[in-house]
């Protein structure tokens, strides 16, 4: 149900279900998080780009699964819904940047997926971004927490409490997409491979502040990056980046 490669530094892990516009199913889930969990130790991946084949990124739940959960039981449903969570938490908290290039609709669990990437590269017109669980009595819930991170709470009631569709450009403008791309996978390696040239550990350090310090308040928060501040000066990557800089300058004289 995924299909991997890689080019250079940067792995695209892509939903392979094209027949089903990549719905999410159970089974593809445990796939992903499989997949992700290998690449986290896989020193050679710098960064991650989840994308989607054919025309589609992810249409949303399965509808077969879908149908299947009027009979789950309420600890079924409970497990269900913890395997999502722990899916969207292992994007979200992964410690290399993802980037989700999204070439056609993402809808529901698949603009949860798109959300919870760090970057989202985005067709202007094919892409499609909405949440339409209202539309058929459901809640958006998992994915509520990350949506209103990435794009504040009034644009985010607007999204969830409607069940529009957005295109591309709409997206960007509201600051779901990062970026707009007509050519949404050679843009989103390229992207990739800008990001691997930083130092793998100063971009693990940073997301994970990042992370942190969004649930402090501020003098916890400045507490924390003083003491992430001390400990970055004492690593080897920035000693040799330090002296890299000053060789640099030094020729440029």
């Amino acid at each position: 149900m995924i299909k991997f490669a890689q080019q250079g530094s940067v792995g695209i892990v892509s939903l392979n279900r094209p027949e089903k516009r990549n719905a999410l199913h159970p089974t593809m889930v445990k796939q992903l998080m499989t997949r992700l969990s290998e690449l986290e130790n896989e020193v050679s991946v710098k960064v991650v780009v989840i994308t989607g084949e054919g025309s589609s990124f992810c249409a949303g739940a399965d509808l077969e699964y879908l149908g299947n959960l009027r009979k789950y039981s309420l600890i079924e449903n409970e497990n269900d819904s913890s395997l999502l969570a722990d899916f969207f938490q292992q994007i979200y908290f992964f410690p290399k940047p993802t980037i989700a290039c999204v070439n056609g609709p993402a809808i529901a669990g698949g603009c949860g997926l798109a959300t919870v990437c760090d970057f989202i590269f985005a067709h202007p017109v094919n892409s499609k971004f909405g949440f339409s669980e209202v539309k058929i009595g459901f809640i958006p819930a998992i994915v509520s927490i990350f949506l209103i991170k990435k794009i504040g709470e009034g644009k985010a009631t607007e999204m969830l409490l409607s069940g529009d569709v957005y295109d591309g450009t709409k997206a960007f403008n509201i600051g779901l997409v990062s970026y707009l791309s007509e050519e949404t996978l050679n843009d989103s390696i390229e992207f990739g491979l800008k990001l691997s040239a930083n130092s793998s550990q100063s971009m693990y350090e940073t997301k994970k502040m990042i992370k942190s310090i969004s649930n402090m308040n501020v003098r916890e928060a400045v507490d924390y990056c003083k003491r992430l501040n001390v400990i970055s000066r004492n690593t080897n990557e920035f000693k040799k980046g330090i002296e890299k800089y000053f060789e640099k300058n030094q020729r440029e004289k």
